[in-house]
């Protein structure tokens, strides 16, 4: 069972990652992590007639490539919990509908791949499942539609604005095998510092990061050199040199180790992304296309997953609110064949 040190759980069984699948598109291909992605579509619409069915089918097939790489059918799932962006988590609902799985929804915006992980962990290290799924998307067009502008505006982007993922990455969590295990989780708080700004969400959430690392040492003793990497989910440029910043006046000094999937997915370099990716599937497929693979060959033995999320309204914002923040983490550490 679980041990809570501080508002980190310890979990004794350490749950497997069982299986894993990444599913991307163009721009996902032609960042750095293309060749590690399980499927690409070259077409962005996944065959569908909205942007919104095409990030729905884009999730089905992402949990159903998980479930095959394990031999799994739907059945041997015992509860599901899955997310998007999207109003009513709605690429979620319609795209896993027929699975007929055991279904809990979960939105923690751009974070939700960690809290999923997070849900499925604990239900197995409760005993409450012997098979859990996690499974989150976005896509670059039905998010800019909800959150911004349709494409059809041709609105112009500021150089602290991140670009949508049109991703998503699906992990089947279990009591056997020999895959990654999942030593701990850090819930996170939610932080606000009164980032108005709808097109700088790598500042609105590097305050929440900051907290739920800071908190994950202090909970466990542990150090940043006891790990291969801290890797936040879509800071993008901002908000990485920000989260160093905080976390440096707290005594926490990441040097070298930290990385972000917003800065991992894309080459700013050569793709117009701006200061970086985002979105549920940005982290969600960063970790199932390379930081999961490289826990369970061995190259990486310990590492923090710390995906963050802008608990942001339309409507909200429009009214002037401020954007909250969150960032859940993960002690996600190599499987048995990995470990030296």
């Amino acid at each position: 069972m679980a041990v809570r040190q501080g508002g980190t759980l310890l979990l004794s069984g350490e749950p497997v990652i069982r299986s894993f699948a990444a599913v991307g598109s163009k721009m996902e291909q032609e960042g750095p992590l293309g060749s590690s992605f399980d499927l690409i579509s070259q077409d962005s619409a996944f065959g569908q007639d909205s942007w919104e069915k095409a990030e729905a089918a884009m999730q089905k097939k992402a949990l159903d490539l998980a479930l095959q790489k394990a031999s799994l059918s739907p059945g041997e799932v015992e509860v599901l919990f899955a997310g998007d962006l999207l109003n009513q988590c709605i690429s979620s609902t319609y795209g896993l509908r027929d699975l007929n799985i055991p279904f809990l929804g979960v939105y923690g915006a751009c974070s939700t791949m960690a809290e999923s992980l997070t849900l499925a962990a604990l239900f197995v290290e409760g005993g409450f499942a012997s098979l859990a799924g996690a499974v989150t998307s976005s896509h670059f067009c039905s998010a800019e539609r909800q959150f911004r502008f349709p494409l059809e505006y041709g609105s112009q982007r500021p150089p602290s604005a991140q670009w949508t993922a049109t991703a998503s990455g699906a992990v089947v969590v279990g009591w056997q095998g020999d895959g990654p295990r999942i030593r701990a989780v850090t819930p996170g708080r939610i932080r606000d510092l009164g980032i108005t700004d709808v097109n700088n969400m790598g500042a609105a959430m590097a305050p929440a990061a900051a907290d739920t690392i800071a908190r994950f040492f202090q909970d466990t003793g542990a150090a940043p050199e006891d790990f291969d990497l801290v890797v936040t989910g879509d800071l993008a440029q901002v908000g990485s040199q920000l989260l160093l910043q905080l976390l440096q006046r707290e005594g926490i000094l990441l040097g070298g180790r930290h990385r972000d999937c917003g800065l991992l997915l894309y080459d700013r370099r050569r793709q117009q992304v701006d200061s970086g990716g985002s979105g549920c599937g940005c982290s969600a497929s960063v970790l199932c296309a390379s930081l999961l693979p490289q826990l369970q060959e061995g190259s990486l033995q310990n590492i923090l997953f710390v995906a963050t999320g802008a608990l942001m309204s339309p409507t909200a914002v429009q009214q002037g609110e401020s954007i909250p923040s969150i960032a859940h983490l993960l002690w996600l550490a190599a499987g048995t064949e990995g470990r030296k």
